[in-house]
């Protein structure tokens, strides 16, 4: 088949706006699946995404389509929608020449629409735009459609209005993909070049590389490069998903399928990477993407039945299917052996923790996430922390650096005043404000990480009474003025317990977690005291009494001295204890102080 005859694109949207209902109508109507093997939801096929209604993992199928009498290869990749899984979508559009970008009728422009959206424009993708829902009762498509020019600059009379849920204006949608969407360019005479763009791991046939070719083609049997690592592998296998895995003999320049080639382990694949011919190899590696940036960190420990080697086969075999998690040994004196985690965000973080759980029958406790910062040292060397117990004395660092991003929220006008006071308590700055109709506004905002990522959306959600959306996008690190809380429990420093936080509210966050420590860790028969510091400087501190023993119960009458010296004694005994005695700290302890919610 001719490049003119194919066509590549993906649908993308804000979360919950249609785009995998839209997939099912496309695969009905080119008839990809039958009536018999039809499900809601056809191309989520992780028991977690039917679940919760979201997609996770990109995934790609291939259609047949005839109009005006010639056939047309469509092939389609559905892109998850949330903020977390941003570089699942800027995988797909990388591989796609077109992109059908849907916006729910009834919500309108939302912040992971526009975001998606020039991730689109970046990638060169040329853009259809579909309004999607318009069977609702409370749809209203003109003014999304002018909300749409607005936010994006799509003219609104371009918009097609279609509803996934019944298939009204689907085959209008398909023919627009054919007469719309570019065809790829014809580069089957030049040196074959493939993208790896995604890839997963099965038990019985070894790392399945989802591929879209560029240039040259590939071929059962062929001795192919991986331009990346320099290894060289037979194919075994070719194919394409039709939604099931179907085997052909060759892909040609600018199809999309899969490549079986006996690699054991998912590590040997870079997503991003090249494929090529062995004995003719092309001159230069297609421009891949940057490695997801891991920014939320958290400890996972086992608890009740698991143990350490049932955490750990549980976290390699997750792995294989989820390149964009890393795990390392972590040793804790309060809770023994676990993993320190590195995650997306905190749906990433959410899901991994159902995965272990569910699919791998595990026990976890887990300790709150963390953001990453970045140490500017006396010597000139950079280092990452990734926990403030790495975090290198005071005396040896230049800069402290945190995390920023560019946060987009979009609201309804009457909640602007409670958004804005929200996003200055967090220590955000306002960069600019623009309306996208006469009721809604995007503010976009420069903020820190570590303020937005645990509670933020909570609390945004319930200002703007659930309209308000947001998204954000790493940007940097910039150094500010951090310093790291050392909690002091009976004048020892605990680690575990320790966090880095803004020098403005460290007294707040200090005092905050003590008085939860206080409630947590039970009394002993001596006193304990609790403190926050900063370097040498104790910042705040609580008390736990101790147990008191009325010792002069037995005692009565006589002279005063008799009692004042046995609660003598007894004070030196306490002290003397206090002095040796070890405060245990229970494990349900350290997680309602690791918890940093009000």
């Amino acid at each position: 088949m001719t490049t003119e005859h194919i066509r590549n694109f993906s649908i993308v949207a804000h979360i919950d706006h249609g785009k995998s209902t839209l997939a099912d109508r496309l695969l009905e109507l080119t008839g990809a699946v039958n009536d018999r093997n039809k499900k809601a939801q056809m191309l989520d096929d992780m028991d977690l995404e039917r679940e919760r209604g979201i997609t996770i993992k990109a995934s790609a199928v291939t259609m047949w389509y005839n109009s005006g009498g010639r056939d047309y290869m469509l092939n389609l990749i559905d892109t998850p929608g949330h903020v977390d899984f941003h570089y699942e979508v800027s995988r797909a559009l990388t591989a796609c020449e077109g992109a059908l970008l849907v916006v729910d009728a009834s919500q309108g422009v939302e912040a992971q629409t526009v975001a998606n959206a020039y991730l689109a424009i970046d990638s060169g993708c040329e853009i259809i735009g579909v309004i999607n829902k318009i069977d609702l009762s409370s749809a209203r498509p003109a003014e999304v459609a002018e909300e749409v020019e607005q936010a994006l600059g799509l003219l609104q009379e371009d918009c097609l209005l279609v509803s996934a849920k019944t298939g009204q204006g689907v085959k209008q949608l398909l023919e627009a993909v054919v007469a719309k969407l570019p065809p790829p360019e014809d580069k089957s005479d030049q040196p074959t070049a493939a993208l790896i763009f995604d890839s997963h791991a099965d038990e019985y046939r070894g790392v399945i590389c989802y591929v879209r070719v560029f240039a040259g083609c590939l071929k059962k049997k062929q001795k192919i490069r991986l331009m990346g690592s320099g290894r060289w592998y037979q194919i075994a296998e070719l194919g394409k998903f039709t939604p099931t895995m179907t085997a052909v003999e060759q892909l040609g320049s600018g199809e999309v399928g899969y490549v079986i080639a006996n690699i054991k382990q998912l590590g040997d694949v870079t997503i991003g990477d090249t494929i090529t011919d062995f004995n003719h190899p092309a001159p230069h590696p297609l421009p891949g993407y940057k490695p997801p940036a891991q920014m939320v960190f958290s400890d996972f420990y086992p608890s009740g039945q698991t143990d350490y080697p049932k955490l750990r086969s549980a976290f390699e075999k997750l792995a294989l299917n989820d390149a964009s998690f890393s795990y390392i040994p972590q040793n804790s004196p309060a809770l023994g052996f676990g993993f320190r985690c590195g995650f997306l965000g905190l749906l990433h973080m959410e899901i991994v923790q159902e995965r272990l759980e569910r699919e791998n029958d595990i026990d976890v406790v887990q300790t709150a996430p963390t953001v990453s910062y970045e140490a500017l040292l006396t010597s000139g060397q950079v280092k990452r922390i990734d926990s403030p117990a790495e975090l290198p004395d005071r005396a040896h660092i230049e800069q402290l650096r945190e995390p920023m991003v560019r946060l987009e929220v979009i609201t309804s006008h009457d909640t602007i005043g409670g958004i804005m006071q929200l996003a200055d308590e967090r220590r955000c700055k306002l960069v600019k404000t623009g309306y996208i109709s006469p009721t809604r506004v995007m503010l976009e905002y420069k903020a820190p990480l570590a303020e937005i990522v645990y509670d933020f959306y909570d609390q945004l959600k319930g200002i703007s009474r659930g309209y308000a959306t947001m998204d954000y996008e790493f940007i940097g690190f910039e150094p500010d003025d951090l310093v790291k809380i050392d909690i002091l429990v009976n004048k020892t420093a605990v680690e575990a317990l320790s966090l880095i936080v803004h020098r403005s509210n460290a007294e707040k966050r200090g005092r905050k977690l003590l008085v939860k420590l206080k409630k947590a860790i039970p009394r002993h028969q001596f006193e304990i005291p609790l403190q926050a510091a900063i370097g040498g400087k104790i910042i705040a501190r609580e008390t736990i009494k101790s147990f008191r023993k009325d010792v002069t119960a037995k005692l009565y009458g006589g002279d005063v001295t008799r009692k004042m010296k046995v609660l003598k004694k007894q004070k030196e005994g306490k002290k003397r204890m206090k002095a040796i005695g070890q405060v245990t700290i229970p494990q349900d302890a350290f997680m309602s102080i690791l918890d940093t919610s009000d």
